[in-house]
């Protein structure tokens, strides 16, 4: 099917098309969520936005949809509607809601008490299997990935001596502070959003493009540098996958610059077992690993090289007790070890990977045979169980031409048609995860609302009442 003789010439797209479309969808989704409407009005007049973290507000819907349960690939709302999830928690949830062996081992281990302030043998289990999935062997424990980027990035500072960190732009490492920049007009600015007076970001941070190793060079030459902070592949300003020789490169010139080398897995674990570090043959020096490992529990994880780790027991040996500037006291705590254990062991396991892989691959070439068939300018890309396209024609090589392929209007729309059509999606982008609970039925659902869903886009005439 051809684009409309008015369609964008960048994304395929008619604005007036998107404008219509979405009034319709607006009031659609309105007419049959009553009780979400009047929870919203409630939560209002607590909370800014009238949810509990305001990027709860940012679906593309008029209000939010409240939940009142979920299992499985499935989520159900307070007014009633069951959803096929394709964003399981952005991740957190990616091996289902409500895992049965997860129930059934947190169920037991909070009747024998939840933090102690003290190890136990689960976490000497927990870090050896993460060592050897991971190939670095010494781990320490957060409560989100953030956190752990955080304590990550303290410990470079603190054993290399050095201020700066090194990202790549249109990265996402959560709410670290030094990370909040982008490139804009070839210069480093504070990130969208981000106000200014927080971080002397001159002091803290360089930017560069994603797979541009001569500027990842040039950065690193003046040996400032203590850490480069990067995903496998970059997942949160559409993905954006690593070219060949890439990651040579950013590990030889790392290691002639005396910088560590930081790999962020907490959304690029959609790949495998041991995540991008595995499936890519990576060799950091750091590991960082968030959301997914006690199924939708707060936790996450950081490990270190025998060298790193050996250096750390130097610094932190005392005298007395100090935090030294990272640790929580309930981040390694007894309940969220026994989860993490069992999600190793019965969850996060080769078995499920391929169920999820499988499936992946058929949502995969369903969405490009749409793109194909409706002549869109699009791709789409697949990460083990992580599906996403973008508004351009090939995969973008850096944050910056993923950046230009990106609509807001067409994907805060997208969001809410799929929603009225009962399947969500990850807020923010077009991606879709998988999990071992999703099924090629869910696909065919999937397929049938995607296919309405552009020919709404491509035929103006489909607005009308």
């Amino acid at each position: 099917m051809a684009l409309s003789a008015d369609g964008d010439a960048t994304h395929g797209v008619a604005p007036h098309t998107l404008a219509a479309l979405r009034a319709r969808e607006e009031r659609k989704f309105r007419e049959q969520r009553p009780r979400a409407q009047q929870l919203h009005a409630e939560a209002l007049q607590h909370m800014p936005h009238g949810v509990p973290l305001h990027w709860m507000s940012q679906w593309g819907t008029p209000f939010p949809i409240f939940a009142e349960s979920a299992q499985g690939a499935r989520l159900t709302d307070v007014d009633g509607h069951t959803y096929v999830d394709f964003c399981l928690g952005d991740s957190a949830c990616m091996f289902g809601h409500a895992h049965p062996a997860l129930a059934k081992s947190i169920g037991e281990a909070i009747t024998q008490g939840a933090s102690y302030m003290l190890p136990t043998r689960d976490a000497i289990a927990v870090s050896r299997e993460l060592g050897r999935r991971f190939r670095v062997p010494y781990w320490q424990l957060a409560t989100s990935a953030t956190e752990a980027n955080r304590f990550a990035l303290r410990i470079a500072r603190m054993i290399t001596g050095r201020d700066k960190v090194l990202v790549f732009n249109g990265k996402y490492h959560g709410s670290v502070d030094e990370t909040q920049v982008e490139l804009r007009d070839g210069a480093m600015r504070p990130q969208h959003g981000v106000n200014p007076n927080g971080v002397d970001f001159n002091r803290t941070t360089k930017v560069v493009e994603f797979n541009d190793l001569a500027a990842l060079e040039a950065a690193l030459a003046d040996r400032d540098v203590a850490a480069v902070l990067a995903e496998p592949h970059m997942t949160n300003i559409g993905m954006v996958p690593a070219v060949d020789g890439f990651h040579d490169g950013l590990r030889r010139l790392t290691r002639a610059a005396g910088t560590l080398l930081i790999i962020d897995e907490t959304h690029t674990i959609c790949m495998g077992p041991s995540g991008g570090t595995g499936a890519l043959g990576l060799d950091p020096d750091m590991v960082v690993l968030g959301k997914v490992l006690a199924g939708g529990i707060p936790s996450a994880v950081y490990g270190m090289s025998e060298h790193l780790g050996k250096a750390l027991e130097h610094i932190t040996a005392g005298p007395g007790i100090n935090h030294y500037g990272f640790g929580g006291t309930l981040a390694a705590n007894a309940l969220t070890l026994r989860a993490i254990r069992t999600s190793l062991d019965e969850v996060i396991t080769e078995a499920s990977y391929r169920q999820m892989t499988m499936v992946a691959q058929a949502l995969e070439k369903v969405i490009a045979r749409r793109i194909a068939q409706f002549n869109l300018p699009w791709h789409v890309t697949r990460m083990g169980a992580r599906v996403e396209y973008l508004y351009l024609p090939q995969r973008p090589r850096s944050g910056g031409e993923a950046a230009r392929a990106r609509s807001d209007d067409i994907e805060l729309l997208s969001h809410l048609y799929f929603a009225n059509r009962n399947v969500l999606l990850t807020p923010f982008h077009n991606m879709a995860l998988v999990s071992p609970f999703t099924t090629l039925d869910d696909i065919a659902t999937y397929d049938r609302v995607f296919g309405e869903m552009l020919t709404d886009f491509t035929s103006p005439s489909s607005t009308d009442e």
